[in-house]
């Protein structure tokens, strides 16, 4: 954590960078965290702010995402936020920004499993209707052996969004954080398999913008990054796992 909050008669005054800040272009209101003690690794001292974009100090730019939606970097540089814009008590907020980002992965999970599902639908229905030596490329049995491949997959990503959905709202608990990694782990996996197949099976159209399954590819990829890959998903099962 490396923006920081001090102390100012009548509030706080904050200074740092935010990269990413998806939708933070056109936000009215932006939740930031900042540190108010402790060091950059420290996990007291946190807090969160509800800071006004158009404050004095408060800079963006915002450019496209890969996968379609905007995003902007936030500069702070010495910007009041009135005292009753902090948001709980002060240097306490990791709890709870721990807390929701296991609902924001089931969330994601979910997401996932409606890119998958439709990128499965696109190439089962491409491999139907392509034509190679006189028949559909989709009677060959290579290919109708990794569609079966992308199905189990896409099977057992469902299964483990669906435990994500059932335990995300559950109080804070290591179970509860195992079955979130878990989900994450399973989920992200399917994802860049399904993504990396799908294009292959379709070959060079599966990469035109024109084509739906290119979108459907790249939000897979972006959303397998985004609040942890499977690397570090799997390190924080195995972590509660030895610590259980």
């Amino acid at each position: 954590m490396q923006s920081s909050a001090e102390a100012v008669e009548g509030g706080w005054r904050l200074t740092g960078h935010k990269c990413a800040v998806v939708g933070g272009h056109s936000a009215g209101l932006i939740l930031v965290s900042a540190r108010t003690a402790g060091g950059a690794l420290d996990e007291s001292g946190i807090s969160l702010f509800l800071l006004d974009p158009q404050a004095v100090g408060v800079h963006r730019r915002d450019y496209p995402c890969i996968d379609g939606p905007r995003a902007c970097d936030l500069y702070l540089d010495g910007v009041m936020i009135n005292q009753n814009h902090l948001l709980g008590p002060a240097g306490q907020a990791l709890a709870a920004l721990r807390y929701q980002q296991g609902r924001a992965m089931a969330a994601q999970c979910a997401e996932a499993i409606g890119n998958m599902h439709e990128a499965f639908s696109l190439t089962l229905d491409y491999l139907k209707t392509r034509q190679q030596f006189n028949a559909p490329i989709g009677k060959f049995q290579v290919l109708q052996h990794r569609m079966a491949d992308m199905r189990g997959e896409l099977e057992l990503a469902i299964s483990m969004a669906t435990l994500a959905a059932c335990i995300a709202d559950d109080s804070d608990s290591d179970e509860r954080s195992r079955g979130l990694a878990a989900a994450k782990f399973i989920v992200t996996r399917a994802a860049r398999f399904i993504a990396e197949q799908a294009i292959q099976l379709h070959g060079g159209i599966g990469m035109t913008w024109e084509y739906n399954l290119a979108h459907h590819a790249k939000r897979l990829v972006m959303l397998s990054h985004q609040l942890g890959d499977d690397d570090h998903h799997l390190q924080a099962y195995a972590d509660l796992m030895r610590s259980a």
